[in-house]
């Protein structure tokens, strides 16, 4: 049987989730459709989902027509829950946009867009509430050929409907095998049909369908034409892979892992390779479970191109492959967020601290901290939202009270140039020195690490040490003790003692030549940046363009037409968080804006957050530039300026890229 993953996304409130109803309904899979506005919908099972009317958690349930089996994937539509729904990408074979007739593209449907884009998923829109006052179809089309692809396809309303010339004309446009048939008047309706099969597979083509999902309109013609186009090869003889893409726990505390099994099989109480590196984690799965929306029957094992869950798995995280897929796909939405965590007794830290290791492992992207300075717990998060159903499940499934302070933006550092760091750590009984090349990188780059160092100077194992401690999260820098970034890290050298050196001594003097390094540094500060699109008449062109620089933002030259224009380019998250309604007041509510996270850019008012975090790099606990030395059987501390002097490892001049190994 044809096994296909299909995930439906959309901008809120375009009726995804009454389209999945219908789907179900549509193949027996449930006997009534439930309704989001009656809160009983087969897909949001959560009571905060239901309470809220909107997708929160990516919820599955399968289904069978004709030939194939599908496994739909019902994610988020809310921007502050993009995480949830970017991770279920990593293991779709197609997705559906779902778009309403009324609002047509909206500004989280053009992320959505660029995010299957860049993940390669083949992709087919439904563009739905057809039946609603103001909808136009036709206009949503051109949006979508406009704003997001020229090759969207409007298919004929009846799968089995004789194709238009206008629609053979579209499909031999961009296929050179049609092309020459299409021109001689000889070309069928079953080529089209077969080349567009292939076309959308290779993401060369995007069918477009039309209906209501809520009176039931055009949804079995929908179906019709995903048993028609979509199509699977998977290998069932070869070892298993796949790939991990959601954590839950259920009311035991129980850890399940939600995989996709990308060739193979895997059986009940097969043991199951993953991590990074080449020495991996292997655990035993106790159950495979098959998930059907709430409900999940046991089996004895899942095969390729399912989607199912094991029990048994105790570190493997979303993105990870387990089996012989290897490596993570890192997830391009991430957080420019940050929040405290607010309790009080009878509420403890530890009990705390348990709760949000799960929540960290549900949703890797929370980023969960203990900030030891400060004695606070630290979460990122996307926006207030997110933070309001995380107050809610804490106290749902927990039984806790607590609440967040006021969301902050997540500022990061990075360094210009080059600069030398080194770090020795020496008090009686311990012995490590490190030399490191600090170099600005790439501006989303993170922290990368090269080693130069040579087995002469420093044993193997302890450069694999220095670089796992160099590529760990948590480095800050100093200006305002944000996290570090861009950065390229070149261990040059190193020297350990046979005798004293000892585990965590590694650790210091990496650390310490790390921050040595920065102390040398021009250090910058990054603030998060949007990727802007802002769509307005013409007449609001200049005081739009005006408020844009005053906020710090930049643009390039706007498209325009007769009553319209167009403005793209980047603006700060902290002074565009809440510019929708300040673009709504200044437009009449005519303009529509859409921001997508780009990034970091150097920050537009470095000074005044830099004075506002009041961050004191001489005070931090965690950090330190100074080294430690040995001297008649006492260990004593030199500051950062005298550290060079005393490193027993005389190592690149300034200006020298060779390695010189003086003693």
């Amino acid at each position: 049987m044809n096994n296909v993953t299909v995930g439906l996304l959309a901008h809120v409130d375009a009726g995804k989730t009454t389209f999945a109803e219908q789907l179900l309904y549509h193949t027996a899979a449930i006997r009534r459709r439930g309704r989001v506005d009656h809160q009983d919908s087969f897909m949001d099972t959560h009571e905060i989902e239901k309470s809220r009317g909107i997708t929160v958690f990516a919820d599955q349930a399968e289904f069978t027509y004709r030939d194939s089996r599908y496994f739909l994937l019902d994610t988020p539509g809310h921007v502050d829950f993009s995480p949830e729904m970017e991770r279920c990408l990593q293991v779709l074979d197609y997705a559906v946009v779902i778009l309403s007739a009324v609002e047509g593209v909206q500004s989280h449907t053009e992320t959505l867009w660029q995010l299957l884009r860049q993940h390669r998923i083949p992709v087919l829109f439904f563009i739905n509430k057809t039946d609603r006052a103001g909808s136009d179809p036709v206009r949503v089309l051109e949006e979508i050929r406009q704003l997001l692809s020229p090759h969207a396809l409007l298919l004929p309303q009846q799968p089995e409907a004789a194709w238009t010339d206008e629609a053979k004309a579209f499909l031999a446009e961009r296929n050179e095998s049609l092309l020459e048939r299409y021109l001689e008047g000889t070309l069928p309706d079953s080529d089209c049909r077969s080349a567009l099969r292939t076309m959308v597979k290779r993401g060369e083509i995007f069918p477009c369908m039309q209906g209501s999902a809520l009176l039931d309109q055009g949804v079995e013609e929908f179906l019709q034409y995903l048993d028609a186009i979509a199509f699977t090869e998977y290998d069932y003889r070869q070892s298993f892979g796949g790939r991990v893409y959601k954590i839950r726990h259920d009311a035991r505390g129980t850890r399940i892992t939600y995989i996709k099994a990308l060739q193979g099989v895997l059986k009940n109480r097969d043991s199951l390779a993953y991590g990074p590196g080449p020495e991996r984690s292997s655990e035993r799965v106790t159950a495979i479970r098959k998930y059907n929306g709430t409900d999940y029957s046991v089996a004895d094992w899942a095969a390729a191109g399912e989607l199912f869950a094991v029990v048994g798995l105790s570190g493997a995280l979303p993105g990870e492959g387990v089996g012989e897929c290897r490596g993570t796909l890192e997830g391009g939405l991430t957080p420019t967020l940050k929040s405290k965590v607010l309790f009080e007794p009878p509420v403890h830290l530890k009990e705390l601290m348990q709760v949000f290791g799960q929540l960290g492992a549900e949703d890797p992207s929370l980023n969960v901290s203990w900030e030891e300075a400060l004695q606070e717990l630290h979460i990122h998060v996307m926006g207030n939202i997110q933070l309001e159903i995380l107050e809610q499940i804490v106290a749902e499934r927990f039984g806790l009270r607590i609440a967040f302070g006021p969301p902050e933006i997540l500022y990061k550092e990075t360094i210009t140039g080059r600069v030398y760091g080194c770090g020795h750590f020496e008090p009686l009984g311990h012995y490590a020195e490190v030399h490191l090349l600090l170099e600005a990188g790439e501006r989303g780059s993170g922290i990368t690490f090269i080693n130069q160092c040579h087995p002469d100077d420093l044993a193997v194992g302890y450069q694999h040490q220095i670089g796992q401690l160099v590529l760990e999260s948590g480095h800050h820098g100093l200006l305002t003790g944000s996290p570090l970034t861009d950065l390229k890290v070149t261990l040059l050298s190193g020297r350990a003692h046979n005798k004293h050196t000892s585990g965590g001594d590694f650790r210091e003097a990496t650390h310490r030549a790390l921050r040595q390094g920065l102390e040398q540094a021009e250090n910058v500060l990054l603030e998060p940046v949007y990727e802007l699109r802002i769509r307005i008449d013409s007449a609001d062109v200049g005081k739009v363009m005006s408020d844009i620089q005053q906020a710090g933002g930049s643009f390039e030259p706007p498209e325009l037409t007769e009553s319209k224009a167009v403005i793209t380019g980047t603006a700060p998250v902290a002074s565009f968080m809440n510019y929708g309604a300040r673009l709504a007041s200044m437009t009449q509510g005519k303009g529509s804006l859409s921001l997508r996270v780009a990034g970091y850019q150097s920050c537009h008012q470095a000074e005044a957050v830099i004075q506002q975090r009041n961050y004191n790099k001489n005070a931090d606990p965690a950090y330190t530039s100074a080294s430690i030395f040995c001297a008649k059987g006492e260990g004593y501390t030199v500051p950062w300026e005298e550290a060079a002097r005393h490193m027993h490892i005389t190592t690149i001049q300034r200006g020298n890229t060779n390695n010189e190994r003086n003693y």
